[in-house]
């Protein structure tokens, strides 16, 4: 993972902090909140909606069971939050950060992404297989862009 500069993410003095959620990138038309394996996917749809003008910010959450509340409440102000992960779509992040955010009173348009069907293939394949590629998550992003 790259910074905006090309530079390692996690490179240099980074340390790692137990709660705290990483801004790959800044946007202002939304936020997209992912880990792992579909972080990399999201950043290509960040980037790809960058060509166009529409700058979608990236957050990278490392720790899934605690709220970054300075992160939440900035992302939570923003026009939309899409969470993109490869956990069960109704057991995963998706379902704890829509909490978090009433919790919080905090309501911009939210949707989230994850597994919802049982794997029979390869990772390759399995993506694709659960509407999890990167144009499936473009598709998810523009819709959100257009309500």
């Amino acid at each position: 993972m790259l910074t905006e500069g090309g530079e390692p993410l996690h490179a240099g003095d980074y340390q790692f902090k137990p709660g705290c959620d990483e801004i790959v990138r800044e946007g202002d038309a939304g936020w997209i909140v992912s880990f792992g394996d579909m972080l990399h996917r999201c950043l290509h749809v960040v980037e790809t909606l960058r060509t166009e003008g529409i700058s979608v910010g990236l957050v990278n959450k490392p720790t899934l069971n605690t709220v970054d509340d300075d992160v939440i409440v900035q992302l939570g102000t923003s026009p939309f939050i899409l969470v993109v992960e490869s956990l069960n779509q109704r057991t995963g992040l998706g379902i704890r950060y829509g909490t978090w955010l009433l919790e919080r009173g905090l309501t911009p348009r939210y949707a989230h992404m994850g597994t919802t069907r049982p794997g029979n293939c390869g990772q390759a394949e399995q993506i694709p297989h659960q509407g999890l590629a990167p144009a499936d998550i473009e598709a998810k992003v523009r819709a959100m862009l257009a309500l």
